[in-house]
């Protein structure tokens, strides 16, 4: 059975009993109050229970979970040159590299005046820097499952000293297919440990996961389940599926929104808007799942740098990623998975900032909109938004450039005559059809082929060919005798 947490009131970090090197940390990055996630799990996770944290995204899940780490190992930290002295102690499990990655980042920051050691590894990027760091030795490792079977299977990353388990957005590995990869893990890592399941949402899968994998579990929840931050406006408007582009370009002007994610439901998609967005003057870049693992980083790094206005992604962008102040993110499409609503609108409005979700609705997406109401148990405010500049003339120019194509395809594969003249000296100067017709010979040349006679046939050999090459056959020359 599992209980839930209390909430301590006015608490601060130092009466965590935190170390003094963690502290400095926390100071260093500016925290100066816990968020209520951290104040109801940091407790319990330094007193070695498992856990099961309920959070909406972007109330400081990490720290939650990342700092009472950190000190549970501290008396295990050494500064050893021996990987033996370095085993993986702490397994933190991600859905997604940009989440991998985040976390990571998070982990280093906490713990840089620290004795410990911390490494990330995640797919699409080459494995041997990530081997030959885990050879080295890290006590803290955050990876995403399948690349973390990979390091397993090349031996290089073993989890058989493993004390304290994260599963971070658990939901999410289940929505990702991730349930084999996870079963596969578990099974390597040592009965005897301390596991902690944290989520935004709490469905039945995750229920059954945690009954499975936890010892009597504390429950935390700091929210409603499958609640909507109260600090972020939600807004749908709706616009006819033509118009949608038009839409966001009119509400980033309109809002002069310097930095805003927007949310397409497919790569193709996401890489069209980002295009027609360039097109309308708007700096913007798609991440998706078919951009290679450098090129996601690179533009997360830039849209984080203020470099581009729009980040258009889909929902593997929805979780992990923290942008300090994100004003606003937009829908243009609405989730088929209810659930990914919350985790796309919890992009902004984090740590108490406040921000706009804007989600654009067309006619043939009333039902995700009657699923996402579902969900968080509220209706959400539609509102009917004209287009002033609808983009079509982008549909214009391609359909425009297509029939100069055709017609310049057609000229390529007809004859010249029916070439279009250009040039008033062409006009004057008519080509004359006779080069154009096919050849007929002449009545007079075919006439003289009628009269002509026939060429007199070469008399067929009557000798083997093999007679004519001097073999057998050939008949011998016989003298006569007087």
């Amino acid at each position: 059975m599992s209980d839930t947490a209390t909430t301590p009131t006015n608490a601060t970090f130092d009466q965590f009993g935190l170390h003094a090197d963690i502290l400095k940390a926390i100071a260093e990055q500016g925290y100066t109050t816990p968020t209520p996630i951290q104040a109801k799990a940091i407790p319990v996770v330094l007193g070695g229970r498992d856990v099961m944290g309920a959070a909406q995204t972007g109330t400081g899940k990490t720290a939650s979970f990342s700092l009472p780490i950190i000190q549970r190992l501290l008396p295990l930290a050494n500064t050893s040159a021996s990987p033996a002295r370095h085993p993986v102690r702490a397994l933190i499990l991600t859905p997604t590299r940009e989440l991998a990655d985040q976390v990571a980042a998070n982990v280093q920051s906490y713990a840089k005046h620290t004795a410990l050691r911390s490494a990330v590894v995640f797919g699409g990027v080459d494995m041997n820097p990530q081997s030959a760091e885990l050879r080295r030795g890290v006590e803290i490792l955050i990876a995403t499952p399948g690349r973390l079977l990979d390091h397993v299977q090349q031996k290089t990353a073993n989890l058989g000293q493993v004390q304290m388990l994260v599963l971070d957005e658990a939901d999410r590995m289940l929505d990702m297919g991730f349930l084999p990869d996870l079963q596969r893990i578990l099974n390597l890592l040592p009965t005897e440990r301390q596991t902690l399941l944290f989520s935004a949402t709490f469905s039945p899968e995750i229920k059954k996961l945690a009954s499975t994998y936890l010892r009597n579990p504390q429950t935390i929840e700091v929210a409603r389940s499958n609640s909507t931050a109260t600090n972020v406006t939600q807004i749908v408007y709706e616009v006819a599926e033509g118009d949608k582009t038009g839409a966001v370009v009119q509400l980033i002007r309109e809002r002069s929104l310097k930095q805003v994610i927007v949310f397409c439901n497919s790569k193709i998609g996401a890489s069209r808007l980002a295009r027609q967005l360039e097109r309308d003057g708007v700096v913007a870049t798609a991440i998706h799942g078919d951009r290679s693992q450098s090129e996601r980083m690179q533009a997360l790094d830039a849209f984080k740098r203020g470099e581009i206005e729009a980040l258009v992604a889909t929902d593997v962008a929805a979780r992990g990623l923290d942008i300090a102040e994100l004003p606003a993110v937009i829908n243009f499409d609405l989730p088929f998975n209810a659930e990914d609503y919350v985790h796309r609108i919890g992009r902004t409005g984090r740590a108490g900032a406040s921000g706009d979700a804007l989600s654009l609705f067309s006619p043939n997406e009333r039902k995700q909109l009657a699923d996402i109401e579902k969900l968080i148990k509220r209706p959400l405010d539609v509102q009917r938004l004209t287009v002033d500049a609808p983009v079509r003339h982008h549909h214009d120019e391609r359909g425009a450039r297509r029939d100069r194509d055709d017609r310049g395809s057609r000229r390529r594969t007809t004859g010249a005559h029916e070439r279009p003249s250009h040039g008033s000296h062409h006009r004057q100067q008519p080509v004359d059809d006779f080069f154009f017709k096919p050849y007929e010979p002449s009545p007079s040349a075919a006439a003289r082929r009628e009269e002509a006679p026939a060429a007199p046939q070469k008399p067929a050999s009557k000798q083997p060919l093999a007679a004519l090459l001097g073999g057998f056959g050939m008949p011998r020359k016989t003298t006569s005798s007087n």
